[in-house]
């Protein structure tokens, strides 16, 4: 039986093929539609939907990994919840639900994290990973946001002062989860935004779902808050391993970011919204 032969390639050729290609990608984002903060449930929801819509998304993770907190499910159990309407959501991508009773499924937290990605990144969104969103970019007087201030996570952690680089964004969503981290940049260094971020109550998962999908907004010009980042802005219970009102306020996010770049073109084929 014949070995497999594994063709050849030279250690510079690889790093030459890396470097080159990352910094094209990077020069391609430099400049977007829409930037994310954080690859959980709402940015991989919003992404899709907005880079199907046909504007240039890129998200950016802090983590070497996209999920957010869907990959501990419940106390580091593989399960979580979701309620109806949000499993259309994740029907369309091809995920895999057991129903529990009338509108109550659960879902494999790998097969969640990876479907949604997939579905994100087939879409045509650019998803760039081990990246901090650390400060943002602002014009005019009353502000208006017009990009990211971005800065390897290995830098961040190492303590070494390496100035960031600026990416220009039409649309910045914070989907960075319980911290808000963009929003909290933002109440911080740009005070003439008003913006407070009190963070979120106890639990309550029902209502917090609800309470999520409600205050799904635009913070203010240019800026957008979904997924639990909301709750730290609004005050507003957590909600636990129940996940569904994560994903509807990330596709009612896509619809709102949508519906200001692209106005009455957006049709609920592509954007499903309301659910």
């Amino acid at each position: 039986m014949m070995a497999t032969k594994i063709r050849e390639v030279e250690e510079e050729a690889i790093t030459r093929a890396i470097i080159r290609k990352a910094m094209e990608d990077w020069i391609n984002f430099a400049e977007n539609d829409v930037l994310i903060a954080g690859a959980g449930p709402a940015g991989l929801t919003a992404a899709m939907y907005l880079a199907k819509a046909g504007l240039k998304t890129v998200v950016f993770e802090r983590k070497l990994s996209f999920g957010g907190g869907i990959g501990g499910g419940g106390m580091q159990l593989h399960k979580l919840v979701v309620r109806s309407p949000a499993d259309k959501i994740l029907k369309e991508v091809g995920c895999a639900l057991e129903k529990l009773e009338d509108g109550v499924y659960i879902v494999d937290t790998s097969a969640m994290m990876a479907k949604l990605a997939a579905g994100a990144i087939d879409a045509g969104a650019k998803i760039i990973l081990g990246v901090v969103v650390e400060d943002l970019i602002y014009r005019g007087s009353p502000p208006q946001i017009t990009g990211a201030v971005v800065q390897w996570t290995s830098v961040i952690m190492s303590g070494i002062h390496v100035d960031p680089l600026g990416v220009k964004a039409k649309a910045v969503i914070d989907c960075t989860g319980h911290d808000a981290e963009v929003l909290a940049v933002a109440s911080r260094k740009i005070p003439e935004l008003d913006i407070v971020v009190p963070g979120e109550k106890s639990m309550w998962a029902s209502h917090a779902e609800q309470l999520t999908v409600e205050n799904t907004k635009e913070v203010c010009p240019g800026l957008f808050v979904a997924g639990m980042a909301v709750a730290a802005l609004c005050q507003t219970p957590r909600m636990g391993p129940i996940f569904g009102g994560m994903l509807l306020s990330g596709a009612k996010v896509a619809h709102l970011v949508a519906r200001k770049l692209l106005g009455e073109k957006v049709s609920p084929k592509v954007i499903p919204w309301p659910i």
